[in-house]
């Protein structure tokens, strides 16, 4: 079940020496592509994939378009990435750049769930999700409708160009294109109100980076879901080699149980006439058939197995139609795998199951299939998952508590302080009071601190001063206010007071603990 089997090391066998499979052919470490004509599946993982394939397109495709009523001061886009303003929009949810830890936080819930559904399932993510196979799975249902299925493809394939071949070419590849420009546009989507920029896009007067960007997306769309396909999963995608750490013994992959398939023939009444044993594998070649990376599933484990489990459906067909039971080709952990080859080689070491029954020429009736809960609730996984579930309580607990009005306070440097005539001191300080709320509120600004006869003055809005002050803050900006601070008290040592804002109506506060600088700090 390893990915490669090493011949038996010589000592003049070069430690760069390619890799060997399990059929003991060597393997390079890189090759040119060779066209892969996955045929049409049919069975429950292909409806599974079918249906993911569909809820993922379209979230992509129509999220920008839904719209979420924040009032008229705020965008009505659900899902936007507001560059303008520096603010991130998720319905009722909104983001400002100081909160970016939220950001921060649901990659690592992401990174975590990827560990948890890989260490559980095996690659699910690869086989069902990943946009590079959910794009590659919508290209190929082009490729179907306008060439054929499989057989069909690789007859046109091989043919000489005709008119019907450079006809049938130039729709898929145009397709293909219209499918990489709706992408692009979908991405471009996400950053500004979409009606609006769709017009701007077929009008010529969107910002040049918005068409950059579709062209970008288109090509690269283009290119890696119809021209590489399955060289981006072996070759680009770093994630085939870092799954192996987080796979075991213990997680399911899509497995060939060759102690049931082998010996392996198409002719197996023949051979069963003869007096020999035969495995339930009639060597169709189904599953090769419907593999999108290409790979024969019955050489073992390989890097390249993205675990979409379409052969699992093809040898189940086989297997249906030839009155045989399924699982053939099956999800199973590699400790459930190695129990069922101790038991077929009856080695004498593994007690037989009672769920192994053999007829009389030595196949097997029935897949020999426990699946134990103990899979999914083990330690590495129970890890992941309490993980993952503290991260994401942890964000919505204070995503739930956080204020909606901050306050920042910069100190005027120069002059520090300013002698009144009536030997009093003043402080200016310029105050930047942020409302996060997509509505404009009245804010009590108060001075706490200092002595009695101290008082403050806003030019913008009276002459005379005072220790409360309302001021009228516009929605979802920040308001810069210029504020001078008057104290008779003239100390050797720095003053602290409190700025203090409050929204009564939303029940928000902030402080801000600033200093109030006299003569005698000089000294």
């Amino acid at each position: 079940m390893n990915i490669y089997t090493a011949p038996d090391p010589s000592p003049v066998e070069r430690i760069d020496a390619e890799p060997v499979n399990a059929r003991g052919k060597r393997e390079p470490l890189y090759a040119a592509r060779k066209k892969v004509f996955p045929k049409r599946a049919e069975g429950r993982f292909r409806r599974f994939k079918w249906i993911v394939m569909m809820i993922t397109l379209g979230i992509y495709y129509l999220a920008p378009w839904i719209r979420w009523d924040r009032g008229p001061y705020a965008p009505d886009q659900a899902i936007l990435v507001d560059l303008a303003s520096r603010r991130f929009f998720f319905f009722f949810i909104e983001i400002w750049p100081q909160e970016f830890y939220y950001v921060a936080g649901l990659l690592v819930m992401a990174g975590f769930g990827l560990f948890l559904v890989t260490s559980a399932v095996g690659r699910a993510w690869c086989g069902y999700a990943c946009p590079q196979t959910v794009w590659v799975d919508l290209f190929l249902v082009v490729e179907r409708a306008i060439e054929g299925d499989r057989n069909a493809r690789m007859k046109l394939d091989a043919g000489p160009w005709t008119f019907d071949k450079a006809r049938k070419r130039v729709i898929k590849h145009a397709i293909w294109l219209m499918i990489g420009v709706a992408t692009g546009g979908a991405w471009i989507f996400y950053f500004a109100d979409a009606p609006t920029l769709v017009v701007s896009l077929f009008t010529a007067k969107a910002p040049v980076v918005a068409y950059a960007t579709v062209a970008t997306l288109t090509a690269t769309t283009y290119v890696l879901g119809g021209l590489m396909r399955e060289q981006v999963c072996t070759y680009m995608c770093p994630w085939p080699r870092i799954q192996g750490a987080m796979l075991d013994e213990n997680s399911l992959v899509v497995t060939y149980n060759d102690w049931r398939g082998e010996a392996r023939s198409r002719h197996s009444k023949k051979i069963l006439a003869a007096g020999q044993s035969v495995g339930d594998c009639v060597d169709c070649n189904a599953c090769v058939a419907v593999c999108p990376m290409g790979i024969d599933i019955r050489d073992g484990q390989q890097m390249e197995c993205i675990t979409c489990a379409l052969c699992i459906d093809a040898c189940d067909g086989v297997m249906d139609k030839l009155g045989k039971p399924r699982g053939l080709i099956a999800y199973a952990t590699l400790s459930e795998y190695a129990a069922n080859m101790a038991i077929a080689t009856d080695d004498g070491r593994t007690p037989v199951q009672p769920s192994k029954v053999r007829n009389a020429d030595g196949s097997f009736v029935e897949a020999i299939r426990h699946f134990d809960w103990r899979i999914i609730f083990r330690p590495r996984v129970l890890f992941y998952a309490v993980t993952w579930l503290l991260i994401g309580v942890a964000m919505v607990v204070h995503l739930a508590m956080r204020e909606r009005l901050e306050l920042n306070v910069v100190h005027d440097r120069n002059p520090q302080y300013v002698l009144e005539s009536d030997g009093s001191i003043r402080n200016g300080y310029t105050l930047r009071i942020l409302n996060m709320v997509p509505a404009p509120r009245r804010i009590e600004l108060s001075l706490l601190g200092l002595d009695d006869g101290a008082s403050m003055r806003i030019p913008e809005l009276a002459k005379q001063g005072a220790r409360t002050f309302i001021i009228e803050a516009a929605p979802d900006v920040a308001t810069t206010v210029k504020v001078f601070v008057t104290s008779k008290q003239s100390t050797a040592a720095i003053s602290e007071f409190l700025f203090a804002i409050e929204d009564a109506g939303h029940s928000d506060r902030a402080t801000y603990r600033a200093a109030f600088n006299t003569p005698g700090d000089a000294k």
